[in-house]
């Protein structure tokens, strides 16, 4: 993944959603080849010559200032995450921003993380490391999101999973909204390691496989994964809407603790307790050889 070309295919993506109209910008008609702005609108509105910002769509500056990524970014109308992934791509950041090194060493999950997943026996909750394996889990989070244990180590990747397994397209009630998610967050690590050589080869993998992972991947979504609710329809239990919380360790902002629960005294949390009781018995945890589901690489 070339830091360049990624670069200025993001800005004729956010450049090509937007409308004249959308910047105050007058509207003389006419049929425009392309959806979005034009060039030169994109240039006026940030201040810069039109020939500069063709070349950086181009990717033919190397390193633009971080005024001008600023002023690309009000023109573009980008949201917080969105700067700072334009910044991140752009490589201007001082040395508090920049960019680490692509890390391919096994992760190895934090104590402390592997500790808490053996204390939310009521809790379906899972360790996500770099580009969203599954590090590690617990036989609640089994028991929502199937036998994770029974995949082999490689195939522990929540958006592996979401688009090539089937059977996720019935889980997720609104599965569109959590692959394009699953897709938004790649781009955001797309931007942190630009050089992971695992990172490209599991896009290249999913644009060949799926063709809507395709057509997402190219509208260059940007979006962390924080908190939310995701609603699901679990082949034993039925409908449950559980609310995520993604923490991170702040030493080691590459792994996260994701906890699924439910809201007291809703049809949700009844199911979800219906659902933890009748696996009980057959839920097999992680293997402790494995570190509570460690995937091994």
């Amino acid at each position: 993944m070339s830091t360049t070309i990624d670069l200025g295919a993001f800005l004729r993506a956010r450049r090509s959603r937007l409308r004249p109209e959308d910047v105050a910008l007058p509207d003389f008609g006419g049929r425009r080849r392309v959806a979005g702005l034009r060039r030169e609108e994109i240039a006026q509105l940030a201040g810069v010559s039109v020939d500069y910002y063709t070349r950086m769509e181009q990717g033919r500056v190397p390193n633009p200032s971080p005024s001008v990524l600023d002023a690309l970014a009000r023109a573009l109308r980008l949201d917080e995450e969105e700067i700072r992934h334009l910044h991140r791509l752009a490589r201007t950041r001082p040395a508090a921003g920049r960019t680490p090194r692509p890390r391919t060493e096994r992760q190895q999950v934090r104590p402390m993380l592997r500790l808490l997943l053996e204390e939310l026996r009521d809790v379906p909750a899972m360790v996500m490391g770099r580009r969203m394996d599954v590090l590690a889990w617990n036989a609640a989070a089994s028991a929502l999101l199937g036998d994770l244990g029974a995949r082999e180590p490689a195939e522990r990747n929540i958006p592996r999973i979401t688009f090539l397994d089937p059977a996720s397209r019935d889980l997720y009630a609104d599965w569109t909204a959590c692959a394009r998610e699953n897709v938004a967050y790649l781009h955001l690590e797309a931007g942190r390691y630009p050089d992971d050589p695992q990172l490209a080869s599991l896009v290249g993998e999913l644009s060949l496989k799926s063709q809507d992972f395709r057509r997402w991947w190219a509208e260059h979504p940007v979006q962390d994964k924080t908190s939310g609710v995701k609603h699901f329809h679990h082949p034993v239990v039925g409908d449950l809407d559980l609310t995520y919380e993604t923490l991170r360790v702040a030493d080691d902002p590459d792994q996260a603790l994701i906890t699924y629960a439910a809201e007291p005294d809703t049809p949700s949390h009844d199911a979800l307790r219906m659902l933890l009781a009748w696996a009980a018995p057959t839920t097999t945890p992680a293997r402790k050889s494995e570190g509570l589901g460690q995937a091994k690489r």
